[in-house]
């Protein structure tokens, strides 16, 4: 009786927790956040880079090309691969430039939520930079001067004027330079490689017999003044739709007016009756049909966000206005005569759509 009255008077014994494991021994901390594996740090990185929106980079150059006269060829390759570098310089930038603001406004991001490193972000940039100058190098220093100019603008742009007025002719002016990058690539490489000889011409299109003012004048390559001239109306409508995605891009944290993506669908949807009606007779309807894509993909998206600009539906119309270059750019391919070239540029739709779904492009 008095043992079990003590008992009951001793204070309970003290509840033994397991000691966490020291480092090194093979086993992981108590209450440790297991280490992210290696699909999961791809995906970190897909998603910072936004491959979604890596489709609609390709076409810019062979637009460009298609502009030219000339086949695509091994500048034409260069230009894409340099555009696709500097593309995904500029993504890598944006993340790390804007990291304080998405720490408040975007916190799973892969920079604030601390899946990437910001040092991390900011080298990818720099390699990926030093990357597409170098494969815009190998198509010749006309090519190297074009991409100069237009890391220029994508550095600007992410470091200094994307929380200004002129973010949208910034933009504009860096899809332009594109464009321009795959004609200059492309006529450098074919001057480079046939100097108007027969080697010359065997890399102009035969694959689209072009007729009417997009053929190239006389036995050699088109001069440097046509050729510019050609390509000033396809650089102007890309840069044109830029500049309407880009403005509508501004207002998609926190919503805004319905007069932007009001103005964006007037403005995108002119310029699809423009493309589809301009040369029908010496183009065919193939352009028609692609213009006619390319209204669809992105004037839906800003009718929904013009009737109601809230955050999610203003995000939906800038990613259905990147998505919409890549018919934009068929479009301008075949308004060139290169219905080929237009076709390979729509086969990556299909890709674009299915990675959205995985990796927001925005």
């Amino acid at each position: 009786m008095i043992r079990s009255l003590l008992l009951r008077l001793a204070p309970p014994a003290p509840v033994r927790t397991p000691k966490p494991a020291r480092p090194g021994n093979g086993q992981r901390p108590v209450g440790a956040v297991p280490g992210r594996g290696r699909r999961a740090r791809l995906r970190d990185w897909a998603e910072l880079l936004r491959v979604s929106a890596l489709f609609t980079v390709p076409g810019d150059a062979l637009a460009g090309a298609a502009a030219t006269g000339l086949r695509a060829n091994r500048g034409t390759a260069y230009a894409v691969g340099a555009s696709l570098c500097l593309y995904e310089a500029g993504m890598a930038l944006n993340d790390w430039a804007d990291r304080d603001e998405d720490a408040v406004e975007r916190p799973h991001r892969p920079v604030p939520s601390g899946r990437i490193s910001p040092t991390a972000a900011l080298g990818a940039a720099g390699l990926l930079t030093a990357a597409g100058l170098t494969f815009a190098a190998r198509a010749g220093r006309p090519a190297l001067a074009v991409a100069s100019a237009l890391t220029a603008t994508v550095w600007a742009y992410d470091l200094r004027l994307k929380h200004t007025p002129a973010a949208p002719a910034a933009m504009a002016a860096a899809r332009a330079l594109d464009l321009v990058l795959g004609a200059t690539a492309t006529m450098s490489a074919a001057a480079r490689e046939g100097q108007g000889s027969g080697r010359g011409l065997a890399l102009m299109s035969r694959q689209d017999q072009r007729t009417g003012p997009n053929r190239p004048s006389g036995p050699g390559l088109p001069s440097v003044s046509d050729a510019a001239l050609r390509t000033a109306s396809p650089a102007l409508a890309l840069a044109a739709h830029t500049y309407a995605v880009t403005a509508v891009s501004r207002h998609e944290t926190h919503g805004g007016s319905p007069l932007t993506p009001l103005a964006a669908l007037g403005a995108t949807t002119t310029l699809g009756l423009l493309l589809a009606r301009t040369r029908a007779t010496t183009t065919g309807i193939f352009p028609a049909l692609t213009a006619a894509a390319y209204v669809r993909t992105t004037a839906l998206p800003c009718l929904h966000a013009a009737l109601n600009p809230s955050p999610p539906l203003t995000q939906r119309a800038v990613g259905s206005g990147i998505r919409a270059l890549i018919p934009l750019q068929a479009t301008l391919a075949a308004r060139s005569g290169a219905n080929v070239t237009a076709l390979a540029v729509l086969g990556l739709v299909p890709m674009a759509r299915a990675l959205a779904r995985k990796v927001s492009p925005t």
